[in-house]
């Protein structure tokens, strides 16, 4: 394994079933210690891409390695880095929770009495520990999701693959796995994830790839993407008729109409909230209300896939 080599680098992969072109000729490499989201609408590539990561998927052409491990040459190798965390569950019913972490272990060639010790770890970090002995059948939704990201850092991994992880669960759940996704990616964890949550995407990942019809689309960081939406926008209201501006506003390039209360800012960075009201403010107008507005990566997404539906 090299330490420099990125935690995913995929190379002209292609993928065809029957007449339809899965994949073609898709590239992008993923950071060690990257939040990377990969974004499409169904059927776009984004399974059958996961689907190769995880050597369940034979290319027609292209290369595959994680952290340096070429996923068909050296497939044991590139496969003990992964955790991957499906969207459907599989689970065998006949087992308890704690059971299923500990046979997951065992397909990577661990049966020490350290991974019944890492099994209650994670029990723990997942609010799983009361249910240690219950078959996955008695879990609520939220406890089934939180099992399956536990099950996929049994073996502890360096590269965790989330196939739509908060899919079905309460706004309150969803909150808490984003704070523990975070926090397995402050420790060094290389996440890749899809979601057809947007806002997921937009909070969680730094950097994303969006696939529509087997290709790559976009690969940009959050921010690059949010800004090729267009323009942010600060409406502010003021206490009386607006008949001029000073000149310090001028590099915030306002707008407004002669006589009204309303002046709008575009193009404004969040950093430049405060400046603009303390310009206004220092005019001696009072601020009644203020409106904040930007592009939402919805709005990049529905762009570069050409879609007005959902994903």
């Amino acid at each position: 394994m090299s330490e420099t080599a990125p935690a995913i680098s995929i190379a002209g992969i292609r993928k065809r079933y029957g007449a339809v072109q899965a994949l073609d000729g898709v590239s992008f490499e993923v950071a060690q210690g990257e939040f990377f989201g990969f974004l499409g609408p169904n059927g776009a590539g984004k399974t059958t891409t996961i689907n190769a990561l995880m050597g369940l998927a034979r290319l027609d052409e292209g290369e595959i390695s994680i952290f340096g491990y070429d996923t068909v040459r050296d497939w044991r190798q590139a496969r003990a880095m992964v955790g991957l965390a499906p969207q459907e569950y599989n689970f065998d019913r006949y087992l308890s929770i704690r059971d299923v972490l500990i046979y997951q272990a065992g397909y990577f060639g661990l049966t020490s009495r350290a991974v019944a010790a890492r099994a209650d770890e994670l029990l723990a970090r997942f609010s799983l520990t009361s249910k240690a002995n219950d078959p996955y059948t008695r879990l609520s939704g939220g406890m089934k999701r939180r099992l399956t990201l536990a099950r996929a850092l049994i073996h502890s991994p360096r590269l965790l693959v989330l196939d739509e992880p908060t899919a079905g669960v309460d706004v309150e759940l969803r909150l808490e796995l984003w704070e523990l996704l975070r926090e397995l990616n402050r420790d060094g964890m290389t996440i890749f994830l899809t979601t057809h949550y947007l806002d997921e995407a937009e909070s969680l990942c730094r950097r994303i790839g969006i696939i529509d019809d087997g290709r790559l689309k976009a690969l940009e960081p959050t921010q690059r993407l949010l800004e090729l939406a267009g323009a942010t926008v600060l409406n502010v209201t003021l206490d009386r008729q607006v008949r001029s501006l000073p000149v310090e506003c001028a590099e915030l390039r306002p707008s407004f109409e002669p006589g009204s209360r309303q002046v709008t800012f575009e193009g404004v960075a969040p950093s430049g909230l405060s400046r603009a009201l303390f310009i206004l403010e220092n005019a001696g107008f009072s601020i009644e209300d203020v409106a904040f507005s930007r592009p939402s990566l919805q709005e990049v997404f529905l762009k570069m896939t050409h879609r007005r539906g959902a994903m």
